[in-house]
């Protein structure tokens, strides 16, 4: 097996994806790159016509560093990892490991929706518990803090996070799809736009609550105070993990919201030592002092 081949066909593939996305030669429901454009102008304007903290500026602190880091995330370093993760996926159906090796619910011959939504509820606690671990561990936290350094929320901090993060979700994230037999339903483009919309409005400058729904979805005010400077002494590694659904938290007794003013200090203790560059922050948490 070339797997230097192997690597560079996968690269080429995703940059070939990339660019008809670009160029609108991809199905609409597949168009990962304007979905997202298109989310986050929506959810930006928004916050410009109802903005929870009026004081906050439009073009908040960090705004186009934010920016960066969700196309960096989600398309720049996608291509490059995407390389590495075929090779790995080859290696490891090389000594009998499969999508199917870990099968334990097949799902493929329930109805559309059932299959959506054991897909979006999996994969977010997946995702939930994944999350737990960065704040957890401190070899992961130092990681994680370049998210927690944000100082103003806004749409785009949803992205914002260390390209390491993208290395210990991704493989999360497929033993979950392993756990469904290796089985991604066929609209699974809705699930990728329902948490990114969910994701951009938890992070933005509006006060939602969503009724008695929040003990379901997560929401802003629950994740403002995710991002919170202060933490309660008895919650020293965090509080409302949540990603799209607030439900875990509420199960697992993580949630906390005090109260929903808005105005409250955002970051961490030594936060102040966290480089401004965004190529500074791509090699932050490698070093034991970070």
């Amino acid at each position: 097996m070339d797997y230097l081949d192997v690597f560079l066909k996968a690269i080429n593939g995703t940059i070939n994806w990339t660019w008809r996305s670009i160029t609108f030669d991809v199905p609409w429901y597949n168009n990962y790159f304007w979905g997202l454009i298109l989310i986050s102008v929506v959810v930006w304007i928004l916050e410009i016509a109802f903005p929870w903290r009026k004081e906050q500026s439009i073009f908040r602190k960090d705004f186009w560093l934010d920016a960066f880091y969700m196309f960096f995330n989600f398309f720049i370093f996608a291509i490059v990892i995407s390389g590495f993760y075929k090779v790995f996926e080859v290696l490891f159906s090389e000594v009998g490991i499969t999508m199917t090796s870990l099968s334990l619910l097949d799902i493929s011959h329930w109805p559309k929706w059932g299959q959506l939504l054991i897909f979006f509820v999996l994969l977010d606690f997946v995702q939930w518990f994944t999350h737990v671990l960065l704040h957890r561990f401190d070899l992961l936290w130092r990681f994680h803090k370049v998210h927690h350094s944000v100082k103003e929320m806004g749409f785009a901090a949803h992205l914002r996070y260390h390209w390491m993060e993208n290395v210990l979700y991704k493989p999360l994230k497929v033993f979950a799809v392993m756990v469904l037999g290796g089985f991604v339903p066929e609209q699974a483009f809705i699930v990728h736009f329902t948490a990114i919309a969910i994701g951009h409005l938890n992070h933005a400058n509006i006060k939602l609550t969503y009724g008695p729904l929040k003990y379901i979805f997560n929401n802003p005010v629950m994740h403002l105070y995710h991002h919170a400077y202060a933490l309660p002494k008895n919650r020293r590694y965090g509080v409302n993990f949540g990603i799209s659904l607030s439900l875990w938290d509420y199960l697992f007794k993580t949630n906390y919201i005090p109260e929903a003013g808005g105005k409250i200090k955002l970051g961490y203790h030594d936060d102040e030592k966290m480089p401004h560059s965004f190529f500074k922050q791509l090699y932050y948490g490698f070093k034991k002092g970070d």
